[in-house]
């Protein structure tokens, strides 16, 4: 009779977890970061590399080193999506993507002026408005940097912590302090965090960071698919303040943000956000970075368990309880004409895909303050908000704005649309997007001029969800697949009625469904015809597509 088997629990591998496993690396990047001093790059840029040119970087710099500096390496030209998953020695052209980091999106028009000089003198006038509320520039060279540099900080700006692994762009509501509906003005706890995050303790994290803070009823910082995210909430006792949620993020994992269940003052907001970033430094799992996201942690973990380390570990001290706040669930972008508290008016316009040139930025500048405006703001929905508008003067700066190519009342169909930088800079993308998007929105308009009701539509060039797809009406991610005769093709997966707030969810998919990019247009506007055809009074698009018959789907 043979002895029976013994059952062997299976040793777990170390995930990297500095307080469990320790602090050696255990992959290359997390060498690369313990190797150097991050700032010092900086240093070299300015002493050696903007003067010996790109061929002089040191790879290490480069990657990823570089990213600290919100700089990458952008695409070369005319690269097809079949060469994406090459090495960056294949991929890299000699020119950089630069981040201009905006916290809160707060801009007045003398800094959009100095990046609209920046982008027509270094970036062949390229400006791109970003979900993240950031301005990237392109075509932007190695030995023009350190001039770049000095512009920037002459105007209070930089282009610090806008990539790599360490805390980006805090997004904070664009009309924090003005607008109507306001819970609580957010703004110094967003100063506070732009005094902090680029202490050295935050600046080698497992992998990016991405945090939101809005007072605002109107929810319009994306809050469920941030790292950590505080939203404006009345409590009975304590007056307005914050619920904290974390653990958000999308890209081939997608997960929402949990609420803590935790009310949070405005004071202690800094405090709450350096101590989640340091859970995140402490705990975070380092050995693989498509793991290496706090949405793993807290998954594993589970928010009870992740308020009490915060709080007995890291606080030192317990957060009340705070009540939920009630999800809102249309309208969280700001297009249009608002009332503020002073008696003014902002507006929101929105630009095709959030892309403009630096002397439209320029114009934009100068144009704001002759109508005595000085603060702008932009937003993660990729829009531009002029503040303080004098309401006698509407309707002629409207009227200005569309001139420019700005509008204040865009067709839903342009309103709700949304796209990555896609295979025109970016390495990692399958796809075009840009021109695809402009095309299906002109068609679109063509087709149904404006339709009645929000249609959010999201073009991505790879899984990585730059542009949401999966919180989308019409999400679409690029990937290349297969052509009728076989051959490797640019395409889409689509995913369709996803959506954040209530009910919350990542799209339906149809299984084995792609599209190809030649017929999007195609597809697209045969669905929303389908749509148009069989709604009924008030039903929205991902209303209508959670009891569609499939076919009318493909």
């Amino acid at each position: 009779m043979s002895a029976p088997t013994v059952k062997r629990e299976r040793v777990r591998k170390p995930e990297g977890q500095w307080l469990v496993d320790g602090t050696a690396p255990l992959n290359h990047d997390e060498e690369l970061k313990q190797a150097s001093e991050i700032w010092d790059v900086k240093q070299r840029v300015i002493d050696t590399y903007s003067k010996e040119g790109f061929d002089s970087i040191a790879r290490e710099d480069l990657y990823p080193r570089f990213k600290w500096l919100g700089l990458y390496t952008q695409r070369k030209q005319n690269l097809g999506g079949e060469y994406t998953g090459e090495d960056n020695s294949v991929l890299e052209d000699k020119f950089f993507m630069m981040r201009v980091r905006f916290d809160g999106g707060r801009c007045t028009t003398a800094q959009a002026r100095a990046v609209g000089e920046i982008s027509r003198d270094y970036a062949r006038s390229t400006v791109d408005l970003t979900d993240r509320q950031n301005i990237q520039l392109h075509w932007v060279r190695v030995e023009d940097v350190p001039a770049i540099w000095e512009k920037l900080e002459a105007h209070g700006l930089n282009t610090w912590d806008a990539c790599g692994d360490v805390p980006r762009v805090v997004l904070g509501s664009p009309v924090a302090g003005i607008a109507k509906d306001e819970i609580i003005d957010a703004t110094p706890a967003i100063e506070r965090i732009q005094e902090i995050f680029t202490d050295a303790e935050f600046q080698n994290l497992p992998r990016k960071f991405k945090s939101a803070i809005s007072g605002n009823a109107r929810q319009d910082v994306v809050h469920e698919i941030n790292d950590l995210a505080f939203i404006g909430v009345e409590h009975p006792e304590l007056g307005p303040g914050f619920e904290c949620y974390v653990g958000g993020g999308l890209s081939t994992n997608p997960m929402l943000a949990q609420s803590l269940g935790a009310f949070v003052t405005l004071e202690q907001v800094p405090e709450v956000w350096a101590n989640v970033v340091r859970i995140f430094r402490d705990y975070g799992y380092r050995r693989l970075r498509n793991r290496a996201r706090l949405k793993f942690l807290v998954a594993e973990w589970g928010v009870e368990k992740f308020r009490q380390i915060l709080e007995e570990d890291y606080l030192g001290y317990a957060l009340p309880d705070g009540p939920h706040a009630p999800n809102n669930l249309v309208d969280r972008d700001h297009i249009g004409v608002h009332e503020q508290k002073d008696g003014n008016v902002y507006i929101g316009v929105k630009p095709t895909l959030g892309h403009m040139s630096g002397e439209q930025l320029i114009a934009i500048a100068d144009l704001a303050e002759h109508f005595g405006v000085s603060q702008l703001r932009f937003t993660p929905f990729k829009e531009l908000l002029l503040l303080g508008v004098d309401p006698a003067d509407v309707d002629k700066l409207k009227l200005e704005l569309d001139q420019l190519g700005l509008s204040s009342e865009p067709s839903e169909f342009r309103r709700g649309l949304i796209s990555c930088t896609g295979l025109e800079y970016c390495k990692l993308a399958h796809v075009t997007t840009k021109s695809r998007a402009i095309e299906l929105a002109d068609e679109l308009e063509e087709r149904f001029g404006d339709l009645d009701s929000p249609i959010s539509i999201s073009l991505n060039g790879c899984p990585n969800a730059c542009a949401r797809h999966h919180v989308s009406d019409i999400g679409l991610k690029g990937q290349m697949v297969a052509g009728p005769d076989g051959e490797k093709v640019e395409g889409f997966q689509v995913h369709l009625g996803g959506t954040i707030g209530e009910g919350a969810n990542f799209g339906r998919k149809l299984r084995g469904h792609k599209v190809l990019s030649s017929e999007l247009t195609e597809y697209v506007t045969r669905v929303v015809q389908h749509y148009v055809d069989q709604r009924v009074d008030g039903e929205t698009f991902r209303d209508w597509v959670q009891r569609a018959e499939e076919d009318d789907l493909r």
